[in-house]
């Protein structure tokens, strides 16, 4: 797989959910000088993170600190909420409740994408070109450099419009660290980190609680290594292991962060198609993807459950094969590769 013109190397494992089988690997960089990737070096999450904000928004729900059908104006600033969602001439921002920004049914734009004024956020990170920002600087492009795609849907209706967005899930952030007065690196480590034993998992303003790590993975743009240090610092997205992810994955998918086992449910209790990814389907922070059956290592499709990141990261479960998959390439862009391997990762493995 690194052999993959412009892929510079690749690092991922497999791990049946009794975890009685399991296999981790890397490879690359090839025909350079640099140390050959080793499966146990921690890396750049990017969107996976969207898996621990939604586990920590659960967990909160949980002790009735928040809930998920209140407005988010119960929760944040007049400053940050006036103007955000402004379509046909009305603010429909109060309309905006929890649930919607976590499962991206808000309409809100993804402050990531296309913008007035400049080159979308995308664009920059494929490039290989650094830069930074702030909440204050999301909330800006948001209201006055985008517009709302649709308005908050419906959350009683069977079906809802969705589009993935990175701009609710950091006002996701600001509402956790408002409604427990505890700031977002301190709530991962106390809500996630240490009560699973996640030693190698930290939020890049944070430490590593395991001490004498090496450094994360660099990223690449295709074989080009690059530096965006100020990306990654502003993402409020995490650094983790594989094998601290699969030890995430497999206490998710039993309920093992929260009080009711059964709030699990919660994560794919709606499974609406993304409309600037209509080959993924949506819940609470949750990814839902179909390998058809062409790709299928069985005879009918089979699914996987998890989320993937913009850096060519991946966690997800296959409920139909009892096999949890952890991965990455370290690609400033590489949405849509990890579903590719993951799918031959799954021939493989039941062959």
């Amino acid at each position: 797989m690194s052999s993959r013109p412009g892929l510079h190397h690749v690092s991922l494992a497999l791990c049946s959910t009794d975890g009685q089988r399991h296999w981790a690997g890397g490879s690359g960089p090839e025909g350079t000088a640099e140390p050959e990737v080793r499966p146990e070096a921690p890396f750049f999450i990017a969107s996976i993170t969207k898996r621990f904000i939604i586990t920590l928004v659960l967990q909160a729900h949980e002790r009735a600190e928040l809930d998920l059908d209140a407005p988010i104006t119960t929760y944040l600033p007049a400053s940050v909420t006036t103007g955000l969602h402004v379509r046909g001439g009305v603010d429909r921002t109060p309309q905006i409740t929890v649930r919607h920004l976590a499962s991206h049914t808000s309409g809100l734009p993804d402050f990531f994408e296309r913008r007035r004024g400049g080159p979308s956020l995308y664009r920059q990170l494929r490039a290989g070109h650094d830069t930074s920002w702030t909440f204050e600087d999301v909330i800006g492009i948001t209201r006055e450099q985008q517009r709302p795609h649709f308005d908050p849907q419906d959350l009683t209706a069977g079906t809802q419009r969705a589009r993935y967005s990175d701009t609710g899930f950091q006002l996701l952030i600001r509402i956790l660290e408002g409604v427990t007065s505890t700031a977002f690196p301190d709530l991962l480590t106390r809500g996630i980190a240490e009560p699973l034993g996640l030693t190698r998992t930290w939020h890049p303003a944070a430490e590593p609680a395991e001490p004498d790590l090496t450094a994360p993975l660099p990223l690449y743009a295709r074989r080009r290594r690059v530096d965006v240090s100020g990306v990654i610092a502003s993402s409020n997205d995490l650094v983790s292991t594989i094998e601290d992810l699969l030890a995430f994955e497999r206490a998710l998918t039993t309920g093992e962060p929260f009080r009711d086992a059964n709030t699990r449910h919660l994560l794919t209790e709606r499974r609406n198609r993304l409309r600037n990814a209509p080959v993924l389907r949506y819940g609470l922070g949750t990814m839902i993807f179909k390998v058809n059956r062409l790709m299928s290592p069985l005879r009918g499709p089979v699914t996987l459950v998890g989320h993937s990141g913009s850096t060519g990261t991946w966690l997800f479960t296959c409920p139909e094969l009892d096999l949890h998959l952890a991965g990455t390439v370290n690609q400033t862009e590489a949405r849509g590769l990890p579903f590719r391997i993951m799918a031959a990762c799954l021939r493989i493995w039941a062959g």
